[in-house]
């Protein structure tokens, strides 16, 4: 008797976890998931295990604008590299971050450059994003302490809009960011960047959305700074992949030396 009972419990739990797996994902979490849950999926949503990406990033001023291609790779949250494929006269220049520390490869000079703590916030190839928003992306998840503000439609999407108050003592850059994330696909589509007097900085708003590498993406980002009139800055990405096998040994200043599109 009691054999039966617990051959029916089983059958239970699997039906349970069956009808579990059709429900969609946001409304299962949607009343459940805290802030800080919402931005560590949205980050994984962003980059898998590991990715690779291959795009362009428009600088747009009053008077000129230029464009630059480039090629991706991350793994985790404490390995990435970006390198320059074009144009020629940046060809070959590389950006790495291994844990906390952080490179630029500058093939005209054949030299390795540190970037200090200092110079997260300094513009990353003359553009609107900074070293800290290319290389160091997952500090968003760690340094941060985050907290429910609203939510409010973008594109007719529905999103959490998220306050993101850094750490007392986070090696970070921004004091404070404000996240708007897609309830339904937890893609960011809007992030404001304010600094340690709380004034606003930045802001990036994310569009087209595309299906790649297995996993909806916003395809363009587009960052603009609160205080200068005339610029801003696309970055388009046209390919992507998703969690598959690379070395950490990839990700090196060896490999920044070496690598070519």
């Amino acid at each position: 008797m009691h054999c039966g009972d617990s051959e029916h419990s089983i059958l239970l739990s699997i039906l349970s976890l069956w009808l579990l797996l059709l429900v969609p994902f946001h409304s299962i979490h949607a009343q459940t998931l805290s802030a800080s849950e919402v931005v560590s999926l949205s980050d994984q949503q962003m980059r898998g295990a590991s990715g690779y990406s291959e795009m362009t990033m428009t600088i747009v001023r009053p008077t000129w604008s230029r464009s630059m291609s480039m090629k991706s790779w991350s793994k985790g949250l404490d390995l990435s590299l970006v390198l320059v494929t074009a144009p020629a006269k940046d060809k070959g220049s590389a950006s790495l971050k291994r844990h906390n520390e952080m490179w630029n490869w500058i093939p005209s000079i054949e030299k390795v450059i540190k970037i200090a703590p200092s110079m997260l916030g300094q513009s990353w190839m003359g553009s609107d994003f900074t070293n800290d928003d290319l290389i160091n992306q997952s500090s968003i998840v760690v340094d941060y302490q985050h907290v429910f503000t609203a939510s409010e439609v973008i594109d007719g999407i529905e999103c959490y809009v998220i306050e993101a108050t850094a750490k007392l003592d986070a090696p970070v850059v921004w004091d404070k960011v404000h996240l708007w994330i897609s309830k339904g696909n937890l893609l960011q589509r809007k992030v404001e960047f304010y600094d340690e007097f709380e004034e606003l900085v930045s802001t990036m708003k994310t569009s087209d959305i595309k299906a790649m590498g297995g996993r909806n993406v916003a395809s363009k980002m587009l960052m603009i700074p609160a205080d200068k009139e005339g610029h801003h800055t696309e970055i388009e990405i046209h390919a992507a992949q998703f969690d598959f096998d690379i070395e950490n040994g990839f990700f090196s200043q060896s490999q920044m030396r070496v690598l070519r599109d």
